[in-house]
């Protein structure tokens, strides 16, 4: 619990800069229960006026809180959501952001990378993120080439790179936990070449051997591999061609980060490249389907209008 306390103090204080007698929600549920609890006394810590709401485990990521958290949630300040399926892309949520309340959500977070990932410096992680979203944003041509095989071009020309910093001070700031990458979304229907997926992908977990995604005019074609190959495909297929659209370029920023099969923390590592494929709308795109699954690539070449920013994992 110790470990947990220091990280939850680290995302309360330095992430989200709580306040003294600010209205603080935690809303949780059974599995991620321990986690909730650390920020819930995190936050008593901190002098807020704090509130733990655990609810029952969603069916699904992006399935809404129970009634009446929706309009409940809209009344604090700040808070988090450490639950086992996500509530980032719900409705409450973001009706939450949009009357201010800034914070975070932390789906499927487990207590080793709580305890690692956001007991970090994340002023450091801040500076890396904005210069990488800086590049990303003045490029207009990618180039992403791996060990394993990836050689992939994509057109970002005109498309804005996001940091995500971890840093979450402001009304209405509003982020994953933990955070580190610098991402935007490439042009729809301009991506050739060929993925090769050797860190994790959806709900894989590790590889044990790596996926091929095939890409030809922005859309993933083929996916070649074993069983891991054919759960990818189970996830995508129900929500048709749009899922198979190449959505995000991102690069991970966090030095605490390590690849362990789960994307939420795998994406962040820094070092890595990763390449989505589904829903960017939330990030400026155009494909807004229900699916968004991240590919994480380990050491990778990352190529920005012909200049190399990163050579095998390393940031140039």
């Amino acid at each position: 619990m110790s470990d947990l306390l220091s990280a939850a103090r680290t995302a309360v204080n330095q992430c989200l800069g709580a306040k003294r007698g600010e209205k603080f929600l935690v809303i949780t549920d059974e599995p991620l229960r321990p986690i909730g609890l650390a920020f819930f006394e995190a936050g008593r810590e901190a002098g807020c006026e704090t509130i733990l709401c655990e609810i029952l485990p969603r069916k699904n990521s992006g399935e809404p809180p129970p009634e009446p958290i929706p309009d409940f949630w809209k009344r604090f300040d700040l808070f988090v959501a450490p639950t086992s399926r996500s509530l980032t892309h719900t409705q409450a949520r973001k009706a939450a952001s949009d009357a201010g309340v800034r914070g975070a959500t932390l789906p499927g977070i487990s207590p080793d990378t709580m305890a690692r990932c956001l007991d970090a410096d994340y002023q450091a992680i801040a500076r890396r993120s904005e210069r990488l979203a800086e590049i990303l944003t003045a490029g207009k041509s990618a180039r992403v080439t791996t060990p394993a095989g990836t050689d992939i071009t994509l057109s970002i020309d005109g498309r804005q790179g996001t940091a995500d910093t971890g840093l979450l001070t402001a009304r209405g700031a509003f982020g994953n936990l933990p955070a580190g990458e610098a991402f935007l979304a490439p042009v729809e229907g301009t991506s050739e070449g060929v993925i090769v997926v050797d860190g994790s992908v959806g709900d894989s977990g590790t590889l044990t051997r790596p996926i091929t995604l095939v890409v030809k005019g922005g859309y993933v074609t083929e996916i070649l591999g074993g069983a891991e190959a054919d759960q990818l495909k189970r996830l995508l297929d129900p929500h048709g061609r749009d899922a198979y659209s190449i959505a995000e370029l991102g690069v991970g920023t966090n030095d605490k980060a390590r690849i362990v099969g789960n994307v939420l923390e795998d994406e962040k590592v820094l070092g890595t490249v990763h390449i989505a494929v589904g829903n960017n709308a939330f990030m400026g795109g155009t494909v807004n389907v229900p699916s968004h699954h991240d590919a994480v690539l380990r050491k990778p070449d990352l190529i920005i209008d012909g200049r190399v920013v990163m050579r095998a994992g390393e940031l140039l």
